[in-house]
């Protein structure tokens, strides 16, 4: 299976290519896409139309993974998937919304399915993911708790720190510690656990992850 990916750095996309392969349980092959000009979630929206007609037109990937952090935009609740309950506040929702627009708009190209897609909300970012199996304090729930109650928050710079030793780390430091820290994950069998930790961003993931066996 071939796999492009869509992330707010090339880190990201290194450690997520590494959980596709663990949900998967098996090795897929990347697919190159056009780089965004620059990075961040404003990027990934950005450039996501783009991309993903790119991908369907121009290469023979099977699937597109897009993942974003949430930072303090509202994290993504089940209500949202009610018709006429769109929240596009909502990152995940905002990501779907574009998503299904242009799959909509694009003509079938003969020999081949659509994209498959794997959306993905990382809460409050990505660097809270790769701490699963070791900061049990970090997770989803402790987040929306500190969202509602405008309790003192993680900073971002605490879990950069936690996962790269320092707030701002080099490129190529941080792509390494990232792919790291998901291979641990996948190699002890933490992916349950990310799951069970981050039951909506990660969650709604590897749902779209494991639903590509299904699909044709």
């Amino acid at each position: 299976m071939k796999v492009a990916v869509l992330s707010e750095s090339p880190a990201d996309e290194a450690a997520i290519r590494v959980f596709v392969d663990g949900l998967l349980r098996e090795q897929t092959e990347s697919c190159q896409r056009p780089r965004s000009p620059s990075g961040g979630k404003d990027a990934v929206f950005g450039s996501l139309p783009s991309v993903l007609t790119y991908v369907h037109y121009r290469t023979d990937a099977d699937a597109l993974c897009v993942v974003v952090d949430s930072d303090l935009s509202p994290v993504h609740d089940p209500s949202h998937e009610q018709p006429d309950k769109l929240n596009l506040k909502c990152r995940l929702c905002k990501l779907r919304s574009i998503v299904t627009t242009v799959q909509n708009a694009l003509r079938p190209v003969p020999g081949r399915p659509a994209i498959k897609t794997a959306i993905g909300l990382a809460v409050p970012q990505i660097e809270a993911w790769y701490l699963a199996g070791r900061d049990p304090h970090v997770n989803e729930a402790l987040w929306n708790q500190f969202l509602s109650a405008a309790l003192p928050r993680y900073r971002r710079e605490d879990l950069k720190v936690k996962v790269y030793g320092i707030d701002r780390p080099l490129l190529a430091q941080a792509i390494e510690c990232a792919r790291k820290e998901a291979e641990r994950i996948v190699r002890d069998g933490h992916l349950p656990l990310l799951e069970k930790l981050f039951p909506v961003g990660f969650g709604a993931f590897a749902s779209d992850v494991r639903a590509w066996r299904t699909q044709g």
